[in-house]
């Protein structure tokens, strides 16, 4: 059996019969813009609200006609965001971490703001998919609101370690800074205490 928490991407991939694999796409892209004339935004990251409430990434279980795990997760990121997903891919070389398996794909601005106007038209818009969601890569005066804030909220599975994993990786948090947050114990993981605002 298969020790809980982050693996090797092999390790996933070795998990054999009894295990069905599901792939997730952290899609961010550069973005220059300014907040309230004083807040450098630095990145887009989407997020989706999901159909329980919770926020995750775009993907899903790999389906066996799919003839890999990238092939799943592509499948999956066009029927929850649509056409504007056909612009790109995401290949092994996109894979940061697994749980078993996630990936981070970075897009242009263009390409982002292209995802978020034809999610809504898209097969699971709705059903699966409430509708998309930017971080908030900031932190306002009130050291609250904006992504301490944001990390407060209900998440599936291993998606705000993701995040944070990935925030840290872009040099947007360091070490440290989300240790206060409230999160309920059975939700905390023990890697999550991962970041602070640059």
């Amino acid at each position: 059996m298969a020790r809980a928490g982050k693996l090797e991407l092999a390790e996933a991939l070795a998990l054999g019969p009894g295990w069905r694999p599901a792939c997730y796409a952290l899609l961010h892209a550069p973005d220059p813009g300014i907040l309230f004339g004083r807040l450098r935004l630095r990145y887009a990251i989407l997020m989706q609200m999901l159909f329980d409430g919770r926020l995750g990434f775009r993907g899903g279980f790999v389906d066996s006609q799919d003839s890999s795990l990238e092939d799943g997760l592509n499948r999956g990121l066009l029927e929850q965001l649509g056409e504007a997903a056909a612009a790109f891919r995401v290949e092994r070389p996109d894979c940061r971490s697994s749980h078993a398996g996630s990936d981070a794909k970075s897009l242009t601005l263009e390409q982002l703001s292209a995802v978020e106007s034809s999610a809504t038209g898209a097969k699971d818009h709705g059903l699966e998919v409430l509708g998309l969601v930017r971080v908030p890569l900031y932190t306002l005066r009130d050291g609250v609101e904006g992504l301490p804030i944001f990390l407060e909220n209900c998440f599936i599975g291993a998606a705000r370690e993701q995040l944070l994993d990935t925030l840290h990786d872009l040099g947007v948090v360091e070490a440290g800074a989300f240790s206060g947050l409230q999160i309920p114990v059975r939700l905390r993981h023990p890697s999550v205490d991962s970041g602070n605002l640059r």
